[in-house]
C-alpha cells in the first residue's frame, strides 16, 4: 500500500478560538486603584498600619499588672546602674572666692554626702541655695571630672547700717552681707541709721565722698523721714541736708568752712534744707555771747566773791 500524505497545512482545520476577554477593570477594583492612588491612604496602610498593630500588641502586653511592675523595675535598675557608673561619681568638692564662713556654709547646704553621683545632685536648687546667702553676690557650679567646682563672688561690705536689732553690713547696693554685734568690729566703714536707710546707700556714698574732709569729725549719716539725710558731726551737732542736690549742700558747707571756718563755731544745728537761706543754730552759750555782742540783753554782772575766813 502506497503510505497516506499529509495533508497540506491549508487545509487542516483550524483550532476553535478562545472567547474575547474584556481587560477593562471592574467598578470594584477601579475604585480600590484610585483609593491607593491617594497619598492619605497610602500613609495609612504603610505607616498608620504597622504603627496601630505594634501599639495595639504593647497596649496588650502592658495590660498585665505584673508586667508593668517588672518593667518599671529593669527601667529603675538600668538608670541606676549607668547613674553610679565611676565616670559620673563625684568625689570632692573645690571653693573659690568665698570666705571660710561662706565656705561652711555652702557645704551644708549640700543636699547629699560625697562621693555621690553627680545626677544626685541637683545643680540648679544647690545654685539658687547658695545664691540666696546674704553674702553670696554670685556663683557658678561647674562639674570637671570627679569634682564639682564652686565659684562664689562674695558680696563687698561698704557701709554699716545701724538699726534697733543691731548693725548690718551692706553692700554698695544696700543688699546685708552680715551682722555686727560691736560698732569697733570695723571701724574702717562709715556709719549710717534711720529706718530706709539701706534702700539709699548709692546716695549715702555719693554724700559720704563728697564729705572726705569731714571724716574725722563725722559720726555718721542719718535718714530722716526716708526722704533726706543729715550729717552727724562730733559734740552732738547736726548738719541738715536738703532732699535734691545733697552734695551739692555739702559742697557749699565746706566751701564756708574754708572761708569762715564755720564747722569751728559753737553751734548745733546747721539747716541747709533751704538753699537760698541757711540757717544756722547756736548752742545756748553762744548764743548768750552773741545777744550780748549785739546789744539784745546786758552784759551780766560779775559778782566778786567774798572770802571766807
Amino acid at each position: 500500500m502506497r503510505p497516506l500524505k499529509a495533508e497540506p497545512r491549508y487545509m487542516r482545520p483550524k483550532a476553535p478560538r478562545p472567547p474575547h476577554r474584556d481587560w477593562a477593570p471592574s467598578r470594584l477594583a477601579f475604585r480600590l486603584e484610585r483609593m491607593w492612588l491617594t497619598p492619605t491612604i497610602r500613609a495609612l496602610t504603610r505607616i498608620g498600619a504597622p504603627i496601630f498593630v505594634v501599639t495595639l500588641g504593647v497596649g496588650l502586653w502592658l495590660g498585665d499588672e505584673g508586667r508593668r511592675a517588672d518593667l518599671m523595675q529593669w527601667v529603675d535598675d538600668m538608670k541606676l546602674q549607668i547613674q553610679n557608673r565611676p565616670e559620673f561619681r563625684v568625689a570632692e568638692m573645690k571653693i573659690d572666692g568665698a570666705s571660710p564662713e561662706v565656705q561652711d556654709a555652702v557645704r551644708a547646704m549640700l543636699p547629699v554626702e560625697l562621693p555621690a553621683s553627680r545626677f544626685a545632685i541637683d545643680l540648679s536648687a544647690y545654685h539658687d541655695a547658695i545664691k540666696r546667702l546674704d553674702a553670696v553676690k554670685d556663683v557658678a557650679l561647674v562639674v570637671r571630672s570627679d569634682a564639682l567646682e564652686v565659684r562664689v563672688t562674695e558680696r563687698d561690705p561698704v557701709i554699716l547700717w545701724r538699726t534697733p536689732n543691731g548693725i548690718e553690713m551692706l553692700d554698695e547696693s544696700g543688699h546685708r552681707t552680715a551682722s555686727l554685734t560691736r560698732r569697733d568690729a570695723r571701724p574702717d566703714l562709715p556709719l549710717i541709721a534711720g529706718e530706709g536707710a539701706d534702700a539709699a546707700v548709692p546716695e549715702a556714698l555719693e554724700i559720704l565722698a563728697a564729705a572726705k574732709p569731714l571724716l574725722p569729725k563725722m559720726r555718721g549719716l542719718v535718714r530722716m523721714g526716708e526722704r533726706r539725710w543729715d550729717i552727724a558731726l562730733e559734740g552732738d551737732r547736726m548738719v541738715m541736708l536738703p532732699e535734691k542736690n545733697p552734695v551739692r549742700a555739702v559742697e557749699r558747707v565746706l566751701a564756708l568752712d574754708a572761708s569762715d571756718d564755720l564747722l569751728s563755731r559753737d553751734f548745733t544745728r546747721i539747716d541747709l534744707r533751704e538753699a537760698d537761706r541757711p540757717t544756722v543754730r547756736l548752742s545756748g552759750y553762744a548764743l548768750e555771747q552773741f545777744q550780748v555782742i549785739t546789744g539784745q540783753i546786758p552784759a551780766p554782772k560779775k559778782t566778786n566773791a567774798k572770802a571766807t575766813p
